[in-house]
């Protein structure tokens, strides 16, 4: 019989592989803390579903490798927001 938190192990392995979320993504999905999503993932679920955490471990290695981009598009997307905004004000006179 697995605990409560072996279970949510494998829950959140599942989630992370199927649509390829981050840990702040599915720590936000689920309600719970990012650090309770990297021992779940990292620490219990090899214990439990090896192959499915090597499975999960490329997933998060990925987003690793790709954090430094998302970061630019975010920071890009903001300053085309407010330079949008800006344009937006001067139209209408203010």
């Amino acid at each position: 019989m697995r605990s409560q938190s072996e279970d949510r192990a494998v829950t959140l392995g599942i989630y992370i592989l199927e649509h390829k979320a981050t840990v702040r993504a599915t720590a936000s999905r689920f309600g719970i803390s990012k650090s309770t999503v990297h021992k779940d993932v990292s620490e219990r679920l090899p214990l439990i579903r090896p192959e499915l955490a090597k499975q999960v471990h490329a997933v998060l290695v990925q987003n690793k490798q790709e954090r430094h981009i998302r970061g630019g598009l975010a920071t890009k997307r903001k300053y085309a927001l407010l330079a949008e905004s800006r344009h937006a004000a001067a139209r209408n006179g203010r």
